[in-house]
Parts: C-alpha cells; structure tokens; sequence
C-alpha cells in the first residue's frame, strides 16, 4: 500500500471516530431542557484525562522533547483542537441536535484545505477546489432543505470549524517533524496546567445521567486521544490537502451515528446527500495540488512531500 493510500484509510479512520464526537457532546451536555455536564467541563474534563494518559505514554515510548519553533505549533494546535472546537461544538449542541450540528460543522473539510494552504503556500488545482466547493455546497444545501434553518448556534458552530481548522493543520505541520502520536499527546500535556485546574473547577456540583458520563467518557479516550493517532498519521502520509477531503464523510457518518446513541430520525434524503459527498471526495483526491516554488516558501507541506515520494 502506497503512502497516499495508507494516509487516506488512516484519515478515514480518524473521521469514522470524530464522527461520534458530535452526538456523544450532545449525550454528555445534554440539551438546553435537560442540561447535563456544562460545555466547559467537557472541554477541560476530556482533555486533562486525555493529558494524563499522553504523559504516561510519552514516558512510556520515551519520546524527544519538542525543540524550538515546534512548541509555538503546539500551542496553535493546542488553542484550535482542545478548547476552540470542543468549547463551541458544546455551546452549539446545548441549542441544536447532532443533525443539525453535523451539517454546519461539514464545512470543515473546506476549512482544512483553506488553512493549509494558505500556512503551505500551496496552490490548488481548480478541479480540486471545484470538488471541494461542491462538497460543501452539498451540505449546506442539506441544511437548508432540512429546514433548520440559521440560528445563533450556527455562528458559534461555525467558530468550531474555524478552531478544528487551524487546530488541524498545525498538527499536520508537527507530524512530518514528530510522531503523529507524540504530536497530540505533547498538545494536550502543554495544556494541563489550564485545562487540570479548570476540569476541578466545572467539577459537576449535581447528579448527571449515566449517559452523559457515557458520552464524556467517549470525547475522552477517542475524540481527545486515539482519533488523533489515526488522524494525524493520515495527514502526514497522504497529504494534508488530500486527506482533509475525506472530512466530507463526517457530517453523514454523524448523521447515521445520531440515530441509535441519541434517538433521531435519519431520511432518505440524508443517504442521497450522502452519496453525493463521498462521490466529490473521490473524485477531489485525484485532482492536482501545486507546491509553491521553493523560492518563495521555506515551507515543504504534507501534501507535496507526500506525492514527491509516491
């Protein structure tokens, strides 16, 4: 299996497990009736307990000690996957369902792509951005005639993929220098000492559901840590640019996720907008991608490096 292939299977598997991350919030907040675990807590909570298992795994696979520029990248990353896009897909979610959610938040892949380009300096084919536009069109268009509507959650679960976004790539940028594993562990060890404190402090002061425990327990172990292995190891093999066009599956594999954790209804037009996105991303990853001259950028992206070695 060629670089590129392993880096998309890799990618997939990341997005097939951040695809529960929406409905396991939505399990663990619970909704602005019901209120369980508050937004803030999740956000503290999943990532201090995932910092304790990454230091003990780091120590474990003795790992080297980031170095110079790499910790200004670690705490880029740091501010967009551990408290940007969890703290507003939690604000969001005590407002919308994870249906709802999942089709606002599938604009995510376009913001990867945009963000990795501008840090990478690339150029993308317009096939490429072609693909990805109409992917998320698509979702969009879905979230118009599922009847939704925009609301305030919207902005705010437009301000998680701006965070997941940039969050992203600088992980990406540190697992061509790093494991991909490390990457993710020293991101949430720098962010104990913000995120320890502040887990005691949204400490929930009354009884929750076991479900919400449930679902906290998930975002924890897989959203905040294990996701990440796969995810970052996908990026750094396949390309960032190319692997962040698998994200067009989430909003739908959330979807399917959404009906037996939390009960909704899933539509045959939700299949059939399904279909359609799979089939741009398909066809987006064998679109071009054009590496800056190497003149004007002292950056060597994922994705070039990836398809010089292929």
């Amino acid at each position: 299996m060629d670089q590129e292939r392993k880096g998309l299977w890799l990618g997939f598997l990341g997005v097939a497990i951040f695809a529960l991350t929406t409905p396991m919030t939505r399990l663990a907040v619970g909704p602005a009736a019901d209120p369980q675990l508050s937004p803030l807590f999740v956000v503290a909570g999943r990532a201090a307990l995932a910092g304790v298992l990454s230091l003990v795994y780091l120590m474990l696979t003795q790992a080297p000690r980031p170095r110079g520029a790499q910790w200004s990248a670690l705490a880029v990353s740091a501010a967009g996957t551990v408290v940007g896009f969890p703290l507003f897909l939690g604000l969001g979610l005590r407002e919308v369902d994870a249906m709802h959610a999942a089709v606002i938040t599938g604009v995510l892949p376009l913001g990867t792509a945009i963000a990795a380009a501008v840090f990478f300096r690339q150029r993308p084919s317009i096939g490429f951005w072609a693909c990805a536009a109409v992917g998320c069109a698509l979702v969009l268009a879905f979230a118009v005639q599922s009847g939704g509507g925009l609301q305030w959650a919207d902005g705010v679960l437009l301000l998680a993929v701006v965070s997941g976004s940039i969050g992203y790539v600088a992980g990406a940028h540190l697992s061509r220098q790093l494991q991909a594993e490390h990457v993710i562990c020293w991101v949430l060890v720098i962010s104990m000492p913000f995120t320890l404190p502040l887990m005691a402090w949204t400490w929930p002061a009354q009884p929750v559901h076991g479900g919400a425990w449930v679902g906290f327990g998930y975002v924890t172990l897989f959203s905040m840590w294990l996701g990440f292995f796969a995810w970052y190891r996908g990026l750094a093999l396949g390309g960032t640019l190319r692997v962040s066009q698998v994200q067009l599956v989430q909003p739908f594999l959330t979807l399917l996720f959404a009906v037996p954790v939390l009960g909704e209804h899933l539509s045959a037009t939700t299949v059939l907008f399904s279909l359609a996105v799979i089939a741009t991303v398909f066809i987006g990853r064998k679109m071009p991608t054009h590496p800056a001259s190497t003149a004007s950028s002292p950056v060597t992206s994922p994705a070039t490096s990836s398809r010089n070695s292929a």
